[in-house]
C-alpha cells in the first residue's frame, strides 16, 4: 500500500483523466488533498469522482477556480492550449499566484509560450513531463523532469510527490520537455537494440529467456531488458506505452533537432521502424513491439 509524506492539505485541480491522469489524480486524493477533476469526456470524470470521492467540474476554468495547483496531463500541444486558454480555460479561473503544472509530453515551444502567458497574468507555469509509463502512474513511482521558475517548482514539488519517486528541476521554462525528449531518444535506441539482440539469439537457437537472465546481470542490463525482454520473447504487446504515443514524442524530438542542429540518425531510423509497426496494425501495441518487424 502506497504511503504518502505528510504535507498540509492543498486545493488542487487535475485536467485530463487518461491512463496516466486518472491514477495520478487518485494519488493526490489519497494523499489528503482536495481534488477537483475535469475531463473532456465527462463519464471518466464521474467515474473518478465515484472512486475517489473528489469533485468534478464542467470546464477547466471551473476546475481551476480556487485551486492552489492545477495539474494537467493531456495529449499534445493543441490539447494543452485547449484546456489552458480561452474563456473556459484554466488560466481564466486561476487566482494570482496559483501554479499550473503540465505533465503532458509536449513541445518546449508551447511550454515557453504558456509560461510567458501565465507570468503576464500573475500565474506560474511549470512544464513537468513524466517517465515511468502507466505502471508508474498507477504505483505512484513516476519520475518528473521540470522546467520553470524555481519558486513555483519548490511550491509544487511536495504535492507532486504524491505520485512520484523523484521530482527534479532541470532548468528554466521548456527544460523539462527537452529532458523528456532526451529520455525518449535513449529509450528508442535501447528498445531497437534489445529487439535485434532477441531476434539474433532466436536465429542462433538460444533459449532467449535464459540468455536475458544471464546478460541482465551484466553491462547489458536496462529497465527495458528487465521489464520488456521476457514479453518480447513471448510476443506480448497488449499493454504499456503505445507506439502511437512514441511516434508523437519522437516527432517532437526530431522537430527540435531540426531547430537546434542535433544529429539523431538512429532516432530518425527507429521512428521509421515504428511507422512500420503502425502499418502492421500495432499503433496501440507497447513500444517493445519493434521486434515484430524482425520476425
Amino acid at each position: 500500500m502506497r504511503t504518502y509524506d505528510p504535507i498540509p492539505e492543498r486545493r488542487v485541480a487535475f485536467l485530463g483523466l487518461g491512463v496516466m491522469g486518472f491514477p495520478m489524480a487518485g494519488h493526490l486524493a489519497r494523499a489528503g488533498h482536495a481534488v477537483t477533476v475535469y475531463n473532456r469526456t465527462s463519464t471518466k470524470a464521474r467515474a473518478w469522482a465515484a472512486e475517489h470521492g473528489g469533485s468534478l467540474a464542467a470546464t477547466p476554468r471551473e476546475a481551476a477556480a480556487g485551486a492552489e495547483f492545477v495539474f494537467a496531463c493531456v495529449g499534445n500541444d493543441d490539447d494543452l492550449r485547449s484546456v489552458v486558454q480561452g474563456p473556459d480555460g484554466a488560466f481564466a479561473g486561476m487566482a494570482p499566484g496559483a501554479v499550473f503544472v503540465d505533465h503532458t509530453t509536449a513541445s518546449a515551444d508551447v511550454a515557453r509560450e504558456l509560461h510567458a502567458t501565465a507570468r503576464a497574468a500573475g500565474l506560474h507555469f511549470v512544464d513537468a513531463p513524466v517517465s515511468g509509463g502507466q505502471a508508474g502512474a498507477v504505483n505512484g513511482t513516476l519520475t518528473v523532469m521540470c522546467g520553470g521558475d524555481e519558486p513555483a517548482f519548490d511550491a509544487m514539488k511536495p504535492v507532486a510527490m504524491a505520485f512520484s519517486r523523484a521530482v527534479t528541476r532541470v532548468g528554466g521554462s521548456g527544460a523539462g520537455q527537452l529532458a523528456k525528449m532526451v529520455n525518449q531518444v535513449c529509450i528508442a535506441g535501447l528498445v531497437q537494440g534489445l529487439a535485434e539482440g532477441i531476434a539474433f539469439g532466436r536465429k542462433a537457437g538460444l533459449d532467449m529467456k535464459q540468455v536475458l537472465e544471464v546478460i541482465g546481470k551484466g553491462a547489458a542490463q536496462s529497465w527495458q531488458m528487465d521489464n520488456r525482454g521476457g514479453t518480447m520473447v513471448d510476443d506480448r504487446f497488449d499493454f504499456g506505452f503505445a507506439v502511437d504515443w512514441m511516434r508523437k514524442d519522437l516527432g517532437l524530438v526530431l522537430d527540435e533537432a531540426r531547430r537546434n542542429g542535433a544529429r539523431l540518425p538512429v532516432t530518425a531510423l527507429v521512428d521509421q521502424f515504428y511507422g512500420d509497426v503502425q502499418a502492421l496494425g500495432g499503433g496501440r501495441w507497447d513500444t517493445s513491439s519493434l521486434i515484430r518487424r524482425l520476425k
